[in-house]
């Protein structure tokens, strides 16, 4: 039994690709996945970064390679997407959508170009990489979309309406695709992280701020993105074979 348990969560034979895979919880996932037995391509428009990533992965033994791209660009996605179906005959079996960025303002203080471009990277970036990778996923039961969301796009957040909106976006993105896939048995889900990154390093770097959001987490810290990368890892293996359409909060209780 212990066997075959562990076997669920292999992805031998499958590909993946995952965006702003260049530090965090997207690099986290795609050595997860590596070690799962996937070919990863390591996708972030800081293409060094990515390399570092692939290099790291194929120096413990995985396969990886990578590509410096912005999710923003549709050309560019549909390349992507490519590139990593290509490392397994034609197919790509697993695409998470993880790219971000955030410029926190007051409404007062936001204005039309930084709401336009974290809602272009969050919400339009996944958008151009799924609609890039549906010809591409297999109808196997084995394709997988996993969306990044974020409790800002469940519950709302104060200085940050233009990632709480992209965020929330990503929600009904996720939702609609998974009514819309179904029927090519491909699994759409939504995952809202909350670690301890380069995202969230002000709000660390801040007393008060840091304060105020352990307050609000009920197990009291912040996860590593090495804590985070096993819930994709489910949800992209056979294990979640039957789960679509779901928004998985992991972070440590803040959103019940």
């Amino acid at each position: 039994m212990a066997g075959d348990l562990a076997e669920v969560f292999r992805l031998d034979g499958r590909s993946a690709l995952v965006t702003g895979a260049g530090a965090g919880v997207g690099a986290a996932v795609a050595r997860a996945f590596a070690a799962a037995g996937a070919a990863v391509l390591v996708g972030d428009i800081d293409k060094d970064a990515a390399a570092a990533v692939a290099d790291e992965i194929t120096a413990d033994g995985g396969r990886a390679d990578s590509f410096g791209f912005d999710v923003r660009d549709a050309a560019a996605a549909a390349d992507a997407t490519a590139r990593a179906a290509a490392l397994t005959h034609g197919k790509l079996y697993i695409l998470v959508n993880n790219a971000g960025a955030i410029a926190p303002a007051m409404l007062a203080n936001q204005t039309e170009e930084i709401f336009r471009r974290i809602v272009d990277i969050h919400l339009v970036g996944s958008f151009l990489c799924s609609h890039a990778a549906q010809a591409l996923l297999p109808d196997d039961g084995r394709g997988r979309i996993i969306n990044v969301t974020s409790a800002a796009g469940l519950t709302g957040t104060i200085g940050q309406v233009n990632y709480g909106a992209a965020k929330a976006g990503i929600v009904g993105l996720t939702k609609s695709l998974a009514r819309e896939l179904a029927g090519k048995a491909v699994t759409v889900n939504a995952i809202a992280p909350l670690a301890a990154t380069a995202m969230t390093a002000n709000i660390r770097a801040n007393e008060k701020l840091a304060a105020k959001t352990l307050a609000r987490i009920p197990l009291g810290r912040w996860a590593t993105p090495e804590e985070i990368a096993p819930s994709f890892l489910f949800l992209a293996s056979d294990a979640g074979s039957y789960i679509t359409g779901q928004v998985l909060p992991v972070d440590g209780g803040t959103v019940m």
